[in-house]
């Protein structure tokens, strides 16, 4: 961990294989206002890479050996291996490696006070709601967020305060390459059982997040998380600061009610009452990730009038309930739900909304969790009136469970599925009517398809 944060203190020239990752543009902004010269490598062109370039940094397309050279470090996305030319070349050459999130963990060293989320369900719009109330406060802090904020138009910025507001992920106890101040935990859910094993496993890991931290800020109403964090043992050394709906937390909500699936409630601290709040985004379970977001800032000593206009203005984060379109009476959104829990909650809300139909399709994502959570996806996708899906995103994966998608079908009634995008798209489009919501689901590239479908629908 601190190899690292010494050779940051000398390296000049950082090379980052993979710079147009959503992940490793907000830490090359970071790096490059820091004074490092940057150079970066990518397979495709993006946004992303037209941002970076605006910064006069120089991105090479296609991974070339030569690319490393001259650099004092060498930085690389999760999904880059050793195989990779500029990886090889930089280790034949003696050249420093590491991957994103040993640099995100030094990053976050850099910052005196650096808040990170974490939690199996909920961590981009947490972190992308409580970016927008600390910026609504003028506390302009710097920010890695795993979605795309529209109110910055980024998945991250840099600030000029002392402050860093992190997305941090369990998945392969990444997270544990950080060192936050603060520690907010929003749930813990079975997720990642390939790595972890064990809920037991994925628990203390949770435990040495938050036993990193001096301030630890976590649902009170979850027995999970309650679990991870009675095991930290130097509690007399930290902070710790409940949210949830049970009037035993220091925040809770009180008073909810839904309107179009949206929520309005009141906030008490202590037994006081703070705030009434109305989101924007829909859900019951987004009443968890504002109040997460509101002790955070509250925390912080955010004005309770900026902590309501931000929460309040809140529009969601990239691939979270995102509405793309609306082309002949037909609403189209996409959402990164993939485990079974989060899709109980999008697709409730979605059913909760008023449309005439809700169209659910789904891209499984990894054989693991597909076969873990086999019967909890069976009863969430009977949720929609109407469920299509994609064959199994394998990711990383090798298909070692003999587990398909026409075995979740057979079990889901008047369920179908396709093999291609273009396929699912065009069955959609020819079932959709006016008053009917289509939402694509999958934390994969099934967001393609729905691109598709306004296409078509444009036509």
């Amino acid at each position: 961990m601190q190899k690292i944060d010494e050779l940051l203190k000398t390296a000049k020239r950082i090379h980052m294989i993979g710079i147009g990752g959503s992940g490793m543009c907000p830490l090359a902004e970071i790096l490059h206002t820091q004074g490092y010269t940057l150079t970066g490598s990518d397979n495709n062109e993006s946004d992303i890479l037209k941002r970076i370039r605006a910064m006069g940094i120089q991105v090479t397309m296609g991974h070339k050996p030569e690319s490393v050279d001259g650099a004092d470090m060498v930085i690389h996305t999760a999904a880059v291996n050793d195989s990779n030319p500029e990886v090889a070349s930089a280790k034949e050459k003696e050249i420093p490696t590491f991957e994103r999130s040993i640099l995100l963990g030094a990053v976050s060293r850099m910052f005196p006070n650096t808040i990170g989320v974490c939690g199996t369900h909920g961590k981009t719009t947490v972190t992308s709601m409580l970016t927008q109330i600390l910026m609504t406060d003028q506390k302009d802090p710097s920010v890695v967020i795993g979605g795309k904020l529209p109110l910055i138009n980024a998945y991250g910025r840099v600030g000029k305060s002392d402050m860093f507001v992190c997305e941090s992920c369990e998945f392969n106890d990444t997270f544990l390459q950080l060192s936050p101040k603060t520690a907010v935990i929003l749930n813990v859910d079975a997720d990642h059982l390939e790595y972890f094993k064990t809920m037991e496993n994925l628990k203390a890991s949770f435990t040495k997040f938050a036993s990193m931290a001096d301030n630890v800020i976590y649902n009170g109403d979850d027995a999970n998380t309650i679990e991870a964090v009675e095991n930290i043992a130097d509690k007399g050394t930290k902070t710790f600061v409940t949210f949830g709906i049970a009037e035993s937390n220091d925040y809770y909500a009180k008073n909810i009610t839904m309107h179009n699936s949206r929520a309005r409630f009141e906030v008490y601290k202590k037994g006081e009452k703070l705030l009434d709040i109305n989101l924007l985004v829909p859900g019951k379970h987004n009443v968890y990730n504002a109040l997460a977001a509101i002790a955070s800032a509250d925390f912080e000593g955010c004005s309770l009038e900026n902590i309501k206009k931000g929460a309040e203005s809140f529009g969601g984060a990239g691939r979270r309930f995102e509405f793309l379109a609306e082309i002949e009476g037909i609403t189209i959104a996409d959402d990164y739900a993939h485990h079974p829990a989060e899709l109980k909650v999008t697709l409730e809300a979605a059913m909760e909304m008023g449309y005439k139909r809700v169209i659910a399709v789904f891209q499984p994502f990894t054989f693991s969790r597909t076969y873990d959570h086999f019967d909890e996806f069976v009863e969430v996708l009977q949720i929609p009136d109407i469920c299509i899906m994609s064959e199994i995103m394998g990711s990383r994966e090798i298909n070692t469970y003999n587990i398909y998608t026409k075995d979740l079908a057979e079990k889901i009634p008047g369920s179908v599925w396709f093999n291609t995008f273009e396929e699912i798209a065009d069955y959609t489009v020819s079932i959709a009517q006016a008053g009917d919501l289509i939402i694509t689901l999958g934390c994969g590239d099934i967001y393609k398809a729905a691109k598709m479908m306004i296409e078509r629908l444009e036509k």
